[in-house]
C-alpha cells in the first residue's frame, strides 16, 4: 500500500478497480486539524481526469502497470499492431487508445505499451521524433529572420506549422509532448 506522504506526480495507483496516474499532488496542512493531500487523477484507460482529496495518513493499493518496449508494425483500419521485440508478442491498440500519438508513430518506431490486467491500455514514445515533410509550400530563401510559420503535412498525415525556409522533402523533428516543430533534421539512418 501508497500512504499519502509516498504520494508524488506519475504515480500509478488503482480506485475502485480502475488504474489511475496522479497528475498534480499537493499537500495541505492547515492551521488548526489534520493534513490532507488533494490529487489530481488521469484514467489510465479513459484518461478523464479527477480530483479527489485524500486525508493525511490513508493508503492505496498501487496500481499492477507493467510496461513493454514494443515496435510498431502497422496500421489496419484504425487498428494499430506493436510486437515485442524479445517474445514476438503482438498487440493491438485503436486510436482511442493511443491518443495523439496516432500522429507521430510510423513502421519500425518503438513504444512504451502498457499493461494493466494484461490489457494494453497506453503507449509512449520518445519526446522527439523525426518525421518527412510530404506536402508543404515552396521554402522563401533568407527568411529566417521571421517566426511566420506555414502549415506542412509530414509523412504520419499530421499537420504541422514550420518555419517559411522549411522545403517539401526535408526532414524536421517534432516535439511529441507539445505537437510543434522543434528544428530541420538530417534523415536518420535507415529510414
Amino acid at each position: 500500500m501508497i500512504k499519502t506522504d509516498q504520494f508524488r506526480k506519475k504515480l500509478k495507483v488503482e480506485l475502485d478497480g480502475d488504474p489511475y496516474m496522479m497528475v498534480d499532488v499537493d499537500f495541505v496542512r492547515p492551521g488548526k486539524g489534520q493534513g490532507f493531500v488533494r490529487t489530481k487523477l488521469k484514467h489510465m484507460i479513459t484518461g478523464s481526469v479527477v480530483e479527489r482529496t485524500f486525508k493525511s495518513g490513508e493508503a492505496v493499493k498501487p496500481a499492477e502497470v507493467r510496461d513493454e518496449e514494443m515496435q510498431f508494425l502497422y496500421e489496419n483500419g484504425g487498428e494499430y499492431t506493436f510486437m515485442d521485440n524479445k517474445t514476438y508478442e503482438q498487440v493491438t491498440m485503436n486510436t482511442d487508445q493511443l491518443g495523439d500519438t496516432v500522429n507521430y508513430i510510423y513502421e519500425g518506431i518503438n513504444a512504451t505499451i502498457s499493461f494493466f490486467n494484461d490489457l494494453p491500455i497506453g503507449c509512449e514514445i520518445a519526446n522527439f521524433v523525426e518525421l518527412e515533410i510530404v506536402e508543404c509550400e515552396p521554402g522563401i530563401k533568407g527568411n529566417t529572420a521571421t517566426n511566420t510559420m506555414k502549415p506542412a503535412v509530414v509523412s504520419t498525415g499530421y499537420r504541422v506549422n514550420v518555419p517559411l525556409f522549411v522545403n517539401q522533402g526535408e526532414w524536421i523533428r517534432i516535439d511529441t509532448r507539445t505537437g510543434d516543430y522543434s528544428e530541420r533534421c538530417k534523415r536518420p539512418e535507415g529510414r
